[in-house]
């Protein structure tokens, strides 16, 4: 009698993967294996699955071999034709290249169509990840519907795939996650991705994200060419002390009524300016969620290294365009999930 209640809760697990859980269940470089031997041994033409099976010893094509297959279609490796699979031309073009970038191309491509992987990638991608294992293990689980009990196994296939496609750099302790995103000149137009993070947030009319930032050049000029469209892409009002906050009283007033009226903040950390960490400071105080921008890690104070920092390289000919798009995110997701964004000791104060 007592086996049933565990079996029962066995499948609830299985189904809980089946349905919410769709990475693939080997790494990008793993799931080439089945693509390779239909290469090697049938010159790359369609095969039964039982066939391919053969080529690698696999006594039957089900069961593991299965799940290989399943995962070499998910990264784009194969495709099935007529109840036969053969290797895709992206599989092709790692496993044959032609050129000397073929090969990381093709993997990090790979990694754009496969699910999960692809989100969290997207969700990371010019950002550090969180030192604190148990921030990225809720926010695979909150966010991306990870299984708990999945995420030592994915975290692991994330970790190896990244470094398979060059996608990981590490500065000190820091594993920072490269923005390698589609190299497009900035559009107006919003993004599938902002799209689907914007419909999980209500943005009324008039809320406002208010702007922390030096005035001088260059990063004065960013606000136009910049944080303003990228703010406006959420459908928040952009507020910056210098240009919106006119009126009578002290100016201080005035960026703390600011502050304390918006939804979220966004504050550029480079060159470590006062007024901007005069002002984070405010923003601390009064429990705020701000989206982080830095051109370099060590303009970032140690105590906020646990917020979410958006890094952005000058040299990148398509810095801007990817800037705009990353902080757009990163406002949506700050309003989602504003543990991710919010100062650690004062969401420790809020629950005391």
């Amino acid at each position: 009698m007592a086996k049933k209640p565990q079996s029962k809760t066995v499948r609830k697990i299985g189904t809980d993967n089946a349905t919410r859980a769709k990475y693939p269940r080997h790494s990008v470089d793993r799931a080439l294996q089945i693509p390779k031997a239909i290469l090697e041994q049938h010159a790359g033409k369609p095969c039964t699955p039982e066939q391919a099976a053969q080529f690698l010893g696999f006594s039957s094509p089900k069961g593991p071999f299965a799940v290989e297959i399943a995962s070499a279609t998910k990264y784009g490796f194969l495709e099935r034709e007529q109840g036969k699979i053969c290797p895709t031309e992206l599989a092709r073009r790692i496993l044959r290249p032609t050129s000397t970038d073929d090969e990381v191309k093709g993997y990090r491509e790979a990694i754009l169509k496969a699910p999960d992987i692809s989100e969290v990638y997207k969700h990371y991608r010019g950002e550090n990840i969180p030192d604190d294992e148990t921030f990225f293990r809720n926010t695979l689980v909150d966010t991306f519907h990870i299984p708990e009990a999945d995420f030592p196994d994915f975290k692991k296939i994330f970790f190896e795939s990244l470094e398979k496609a060059k996608l990981i750099e590490r500065h000190g302790d820091k594993t920072r996650v490269l923005d390698v995103s589609t190299e497009v000149p900035y559009s107006e137009e919003k993004s599938a991705r902002i799209k689907k993070l914007g419909a999980e947030v209500a943005v009324k009319v008039g809320d406002t994200c208010f702007v922390n930032q030096p005035f001088a050049a260059p990063y004065g000029d960013y606000y136009e060419k910049i944080v303003k469209p990228a703010i406006e892409k959420t459908g928040l009002q952009p507020v910056r002390a210098d240009a919106e906050l006119f009126g009578t009283g002290k100016i201080i007033d005035q960026v703390w009524r600011g502050i304390n009226a918006a939804k979220v903040l966004v504050a550029e950390l480079t060159t470590r300016n006062p007024n901007v960490f005069y002002e984070l400071g405010l923003a601390h105080a009064l429990n705020k969620p701000v989206v982080l921008i830095s051109s370099n890690e060590p303009d970032v104070p140690f105590d906020l290294q646990h917020i979410r920092v958006i890094y952005y390289d000058v040299s990148d000919p398509f810095w801007g365009a990817k800037l705009i798009e990353k902080v757009a995110e990163n406002i949506l997701s700050a309003l989602t999930n504003p543990e991710e964004a919010i100062f650690k000791t004062a969401a420790v104060q809020e629950t005391n």
